[in-house]
């Protein structure tokens, strides 16, 4: 979803040896920081933000009574993600990331979760452009992308069925029409300059449909919008868990087509019975492999 949209949580990738009592940082004592926050934080000019970040964790850490451990390696692309421990013990996660529109809820759309599917939150906290979020640490936070994509396809399907809630009333949740719309301006702007290769009718009739679908949705329920094979852990509380959703309120035929775009080779090879497949799993029907 965009060059630095995704972030690691939970147990993906590697954390330094041990978990050390957070202090505040100093320029004897500065806190690691993961290779592609720092790549991205460059690209999106964020160094600034990425400066005062080393303060943000100690404030977090000291404010939840947290000990927290070295950033899992090389890390997500707009938070910095470490192992933590509360004062009792528990284990669990610190994310600390920029404020950016996809992920503008994400902390609401957990707690509508309310674990169900997903990591469940503990705590959030905004400072200014800042998200810091205190969430479930899933063991042993392989992630799904590891297993066939035949296996996939089943707990995609499952986790979906299962995360598609009729939001409560008074919701922040934006519709999926806004986001839709945005990126069918977004690469009109980009057709209109020349930068794409598509043939010129092709992305015409591809931006109109982009406009158009959300509103043809019979049905409108919390959506994760981003729910692939990578952004979904092996846990204990229950086998795969949803990590870094970014909700909105929309047409659940939706959801499925990040894992769909994921499986490229299938793809293209069939792209009629990979759908079919789907959307019979997601009817809750079985299907061959």
């Amino acid at each position: 979803m965009g060059s630095v949209a995704g972030s690691v949580c939970a147990s993906r990738g590697d954390a330094g040896s041990g978990m050390l009592p957070m202090t505040m940082p100093s320029a004897e004592h500065p806190i690691p920081l993961p290779r592609n926050l720092v790549a991205a934080a460059k690209q999106e000019e964020r160094e600034a933000w990425l400066a005062t970040l080393p303060f943000t964790v100690a404030k977090l850490a000291e404010q939840w009574s947290l000990t927290v451990g070295a950033p899992f390696q090389p890390g997500g692309q707009t938070a910095w993600v470490a192992p933590a421990r509360d004062s009792a013990g528990n284990a669990m996660v610190l994310k600390v990331g920029w404020r950016h529109p996809e992920a503008l809820h994400e902390a609401e759309g957990l707690r509508t979760w309310a674990g169900r599917g997903a990591v469940r939150l503990n705590a959030a906290e905004e400072l200014g452009d800042t998200v810091g979020l205190l969430i479930e640490e899933c063991r042993p936070g392989t992630p799904l992308a590891s297993r066939p994509e035949e296996e996939q396809d089943l707990v995609v399907s499952d986790l979906l069925r299962r995360l598609w809630i009729v939001p409560p009333p008074g919701h922040p949740f934006r519709s999926l029409q806004v986001m839709c719309d945005q990126w069918a301006d977004e690469f009109e702007m980009k057709v209109g300059a020349g930068r794409s290769s598509l043939d010129r009718g092709v992305a015409r009739e591809g931006i109109g449909l982009f406009r158009s679908l959300p509103r043809t949705a019979d049905r409108e329920v919390l959506l994760c919008t981003d729910l692939h094979a990578e952004n979904v852990l092996a846990a204990e509380r229950e086998p795969w868990l949803l990590i870094d959703p970014m909700p909105y309120v929309g047409d659940p035929t939706y959801d499925p087509l990040q894992h769909l775009l994921n499986c490229g080779q299938r793809l293209r090879a069939d792209p009629h019975g990979l759908a079919t497949r789907l959307a019979h799993l997601l009817e809750g029907r079985t299907t061959p492999m």
